[in-house]
């Protein structure tokens, strides 16, 4: 069944409708939440946020086949608001991303990962969490964070040639 059955459905009242939606997307927004929090709990927590502000607010979702970055710009804020109170620290237990790299799947120390995320802008790091962390598109990247799809495609592409370097300097 579409998100989007699974929304209406929800919309009327079907509790297992809701229940579904939450299983589905509860392990990767739980993901993305713990790329951006220094512990667990928080990011739990983020998780859990998102979940209550999406059914909250069910009835102002009104885009068709698009529910996945809707969910994933509820998240984005609540952890951009989760990181204005907390300084971005190295994650301890962070999932590494060699599936997602190709030059950099040699890559399985979780603090060299934190280390190379950190050499990143702000806006690089999102977008990298959302392209590899998250596995979000382009253009789905662009509609999270607000910014054009070049941008999030330029921004991907800087921020692997800066953790490229280093992996060269490194060695």
């Amino acid at each position: 069944m579409s998100d989007d059955e699974l929304i209406k459905q929800a919309r009327s009242g079907d509790e297992s409708a809701a229940e579904l939606l939450i299983k589905r997307y509860y392990t990767p927004i739980l993901r993305y939440c713990r790329w951006h929090c220094p512990n667990i709990e928080t990011a739990e927590d983020l998780t859990q946020e998102t979940f209550i502000r999406l059914f909250r607010h069910l009835e102002e979702y009104h885009g068709k086949g698009k529910f996945r970055s809707y969910l994933y710009t509820i998240a984005n804020r609540l952890c951009i608001d989760e990181s204005r109170k907390t300084h971005f620290l190295p994650l301890e237990n962070i999932e590494t991303l060699t599936d997602s790299y190709n030059d950099l799947h040699r890559i399985e120390d979780q603090d060299e990962i934190a280390h190379l995320l950190a050499l990143l802008s702000a806006e690089q790091r999102e977008a990298v969490i959302l392209r590899f962390g998250a596995e979000l598109s382009f253009p789905e990247i662009a509609k999270v964070t607000g910014c054009g799809l070049r941008t999030a495609q330029s921004r991907v592409r800087n921020a692997l040639k800066i953790m490229r370097k280093e992996i060269k300097y490194a060695r």
